[in-house]
């Protein structure tokens, strides 16, 4: 058995899910100020570049004060439509030679958990790892109860499966330079959706590189 990690956004996905997310949402439940309060929290990143603070300043403008069930209700339409349009062939084709081998599937992603375990449980991978957020009283919060599953966190979260697992070989799967940290730490990486220059960047560090968003040979 191995345990093979995969990325979501733009590895299992074509893009990103977190904005779609939040922008369905509000076309679907108009609110007054989400534009304001965005415009605002992306400022505030442009100065201080916390991905984390950008993400729970987001989620709050659209979504706080949102109840549990209206969340589930929106997730599983979302997740739905991402099952059904957004997923790149030969991510799926990989997830399946690794199910069928009998390894350990684990999803890692940076996005949330508003919606992050459906889609793993939708592809029935065995765990899933994303970035928490926080409820109060049965309705949405919106801020971050765990660190941004981002780049170093990433890293550490591979080093945890490691620690948890003794002696399994780790192959891991993701789409951009923030991936890195924690490919450095796995046995066997594969940067996949990415751009010549970053291709080339991998394959310097001894990464392999595929192309999942066509259909798979």
């Amino acid at each position: 058995m191995r345990i093979a990690v995969f990325d979501l956004d733009g590895t299992i996905t074509r893009r990103d899910t977190l904005l779609p997310y939040l922008l369905g949402w509000r076309r679907r439940h108009a609110r007054t100020g989400y534009y304001g309060q965005a415009f605002g929290a992306m400022l505030h990143f442009v100065a201080d570049r916390d991905r984390g603070r950008l993400k729970s300043a987001l989620i709050r403008a659209a979504m706080s004060g949102v109840t549990r069930d209206e969340v589930e209700r929106w997730t599983a339409e979302y997740v739905a439509s991402i099952v059904k349009g957004e997923l790149c062939p030969g991510a799926l084709a990989a997830i399946a030679r690794h199910r069928a081998a009998g390894d350990r599937l684990v999803l890692l992603s940076a996005s949330v958990d508003l919606y992050v375990p459906h889609i793993g449980r939708s592809l029935a991978f065995d765990e899933t790892i994303c970035t928490e957020v926080a409820w109060i009283d049965g309705r949405l919060d919106g801020g971050l109860v765990t660190e941004n599953r981002r780049a170093e966190e990433k890293r550490r979260c591979v080093e945890a499966l490691r620690a948890r697992h003794p002696g399994v070989a780790i192959t891991a799967y993701g789409n951009a330079g923030s991936d890195f940290p924690h490919f450095a730490v796995a046995d066997e990486a594969t940067l996949v959706n990415a751009g010549p220059r970053m291709r080339r960047k991998a394959e310097r560090l001894g990464y392999r590189t595929e192309e999942w968003r066509g259909q798979p040979h």
